[in-house]
């Protein structure tokens, strides 16, 4: 058990009295378990099954076998002092195949889980999709789908039923951008489709999935809070020239404003509406889609990591030789300026001040519930000497953004808790196990849990509610 470090004395930094803080993760990414009690294959399953689809050739299978260690795994975060858990369900575990029969084992996974929050007096946030699309559902067609939004809110309706007397804090799905432009343009993603047109299909289907179930939500037998998580992020132009200018605007279209418009205005922005019209007329979006999609929120979850400096330049068109594919459909001749700055293992430019920017934006632009930052967090290159893991970039990294966070509430953003990605090391996707996000350590072989610096850091800045 690890102990938390005294706190600090006379914090420069205060945070709001109520200011939440904790720690988030996935299910596919720390559960493991995936053939076990009944659950059903997802569409991550499948994909790490793809030769060359990850990194190391690796899969979730045992991941950090959270699944046996959750006991453990709820004594440490208590012991940091975190007073709030980010977790997502797997929705094959609770709903095999993503409709008809629930599956009781995995929802007494989840009982279980909830309960021993609830005893460590730690506040459940849970995330109804985290990317693990059941199989079944995805040979259907998937988020390409239509009916793949109804039998989402099936599933959050379902669930809520079950844990709704304990679970007050709901998100319906994690980072959609990643779900519709990853998976199906890029293909980075699972399902590892290359289609722009499909990911724009995709992208409204989640966000209609999104808006149905957070009536279901809202509708259910239990108060719920509910919100959805967007990884969002500064998009600036390398230069005053129109090329840029441009680039810009059509980058942060598609990932910013692609999700942040229809969720809280109600409409998709038209200069996207024009960007896309390439790939698709938007014909699928029909009569109140748009309404139940800006269904109200009490809440707004925000994804942040880095920030984008691009530039506009000559490229191949789609489809011609030397295209690639790219999760912003359309932006072909679009390039990625590095900035010379400081990056972590992820190649991921550090950019504080974008976060303060991203949220001063939404309460500028946008009328918009109070936020929570529902995951940050760096990846480096851990190395354990002594059995201890000092990881001076990461607490930097975290005081940065702190800082940067305490700033923007000073400009009027109503920022209402912070979460720490990752509780633990995990399976990081496409990546495998070759990145690191914890403030714990995990070693992969003999599953020993070591907390880092950071993890003892971050406890003690939660203690006193303020930066040192």
């Amino acid at each position: 058990m690890t102990s938390v470090p005294e706190t600090p004395a006379a914090p420069a930094r205060a945070f709001p009295d109520g200011f939440v803080w904790g720690a988030a993760t996935a299910a596919f990414q720390i559960e493991g378990a995936t053939t076990e009690d009944g659950r059903g294959p997802s569409i991550w399953d499948t994909l790490c099954a793809r030769p060359g689809a990850i990194l190391d050739g690796s899969d979730g299978s045992v991941a950090c076998d959270h699944y046996h260690r959750w006991e453990s795994d709820l004594d440490l975060l208590a012991s940091l002092g975190l007073t709030a858990y980010r977790f997502s369900l797997a929705w094959p575990r609770v709903m095999p195949t993503g409709r008809g029969a629930i599956n009781e084992a995995g929802l007494a996974f989840y009982d279980r889980l909830v309960d021993g929050m609830l005893e460590r007096g730690i506040t459940p946030y849970a995330t109804l999709y985290h990317w693990d699309l059941p199989q079944a559902l995805e040979d259907d067609g998937g988020w390409r789908n239509r009916d793949t939004a109804y039998r989402f809110a099936d599933y959050a309706a379902i669930t809520q039923f079950r844990l709704g007397d304990r679970v007050r804090h709901w998100a319906t799905l994690n980072e959609p951008w990643c779900s519709a432009f990853l998976g199906h343009a890029s293909g980075e993603h699972a399902p590892g489709r290359t289609d722009p047109a499909e990911a724009v299909v995709a992208s409204h289907h989640l966000l209609l999935g999104h808006g149905l179930a957070a009536q279901a939500l809202h509708g259910g037998r239990r108060p719920a809070q509910v919100g959805i998580v967007i990884n969002l992020y500064d998009v600036t132009p390398a230069s005053d020239s129109p090329a840029d200018l441009d680039a810009a605007r059509r980058v942060d279209g598609l990932q910013n404003r692609w999700y942040l418009d229809p969720v809280l205005a109600g409409s998709y922005p038209e200069d996207v509406v024009a960007d896309v019209a390439a790939y698709s007329d938007m014909s699928f979006v029909r009569d109140g889609d748009l309404e139940t999609i800006s269904t109200r929120l009490d809440w707004l979850g925000v994804n942040y990591y880095s920030s984008f400096h691009v530039r506009g330049l000559d490229a191949p068109a789609p489809g011609q030789p030397g295209a690639r594919p790219t999760p912003w459909i359309g932006t072909e001749d679009v390039e990625v300026v590095d900035r010379g700055l400081k990056k972590t293992a992820m190649g991921w430019d550090i950019v504080p001040e974008g976060l303060r920017k991203t949220l001063v934006r939404i309460a500028r632009d946008y009328d918009a519930p109070p936020i929570l930052i529902t995951e940050n967090g760096s990846a480096w290159e851990d190395e354990v000497v002594d059995g201890e893991v000092h990881d001076p970039d990461r607490i930097e990294y975290l005081d940065q953004h702190l800082g940067a966070i305490a700033d923007a509430i000073a400009d009027g953003a109503d920022v209402r808790g912070y979460f720490a990605w990752s509780l633990l090391d995990n399976f990081e996707w496409a990546w495998g196990y070759e990145r690191r996000f914890g403030i714990v350590r995990v070693d992969y072989d003999t599953q020993e849990r070591t907390v880092k610096d950071s993890g003892r850091h971050y406890a003690a800045i939660a203690a006193a509610n303020a930066l040192r």
